[in-house]
């Protein structure tokens, strides 16, 4: 073989290569895009199934509780701000 046929040859092998690599990354940015559709659309359905079957989150506290509370949260963050 003479060096032109050699350097044809790997010109040759070098674009298939370089095809294939192509074809390889579009086909795993096509299915991770498709997968990521569909764990999205999952997510959604479980995420409105869980609102609609969450319980309430408790028992209101009483007005001397909410104060309590209120007053402690006004003490914290006054000894923050010093």
């Amino acid at each position: 073989m003479t060096s032109g046929q050699l350097l044809l040859e790997g010109l040759e092998l070098m674009l298939i290569g370089m095809s294939l690599v192509f074809v390889f990354l579009i086909l795993l940015i096509g299915c991770i895009h498709l997968i990521s559709v569909v764990l999205q659309r999952a997510t959604v359905h479980e995420s409105v199934a869980l609102v609609a079957t969450r319980s309430p989150a408790g028992p209101v506290p009483d007005a001397d509780t909410l104060a309590a509370i209120q007053a402690a949260l006004h003490q914290h963050h006054g000894h923050r701000a010093r």
